[in-house]
């Protein structure tokens, strides 16, 4: 098994953001060919999620809704007041697991993976795995 990892920033509260790329070239960095690779979150108020990356407002759909379904509220007990944020990553999820095929990710014709942000903006870091 093989490691790397990825650093993020983000600029908004919530925020989607597209590391399809930045994963890609973390791939061919590594020169890891065929195989798995597990993305992990390290961060309790971030996850990660593969969907559609073709039209930008998917991403910024799942944004609004995030924060439609949980907001923010004085009524959370959390002394640091990002509860809304604790409970979207666990949600979320804080790992995916994506094939790896000829060197570049086996998605679908519209995915792309995607750092979620639940409590920004904030510097983050992205783990990774891969087994061939």
């Amino acid at each position: 098994m093989s490691t790397a990892e990825l650093s993020v920033s983000t600029s908004r509260r919530t925020q989607f953001l597209p590391i399809t790329a930045k994963i890609a070239e973390v791939i061919s960095n590594n020169n890891w060919s065929d195989g798995v690779l597990t993305i992990f979150v390290p961060h309790t108020t971030a996850g990660v999620t593969i969907n559609e990356n073709a039209d930008p407002d998917v991403a910024r759909d799942m944004e609004w809704f995030s924060d439609e379904l949980i907001p923010q509220s004085n009524s959370f007990r959390h002394g640091e007041g990002n509860s809304d944020a604790h409970i979207k990553a666990s949600i979320y999820g804080s790992s995916q697991q994506v094939i790896i095929r000829n060197g570049k990710p086996w998605l679908g014709t519209w995915q792309g993976i995607y750092f979620c942000e639940f409590d920004g903006p904030r510097n983050r870091k992205v783990y990774m795995a891969f087994s061939d």
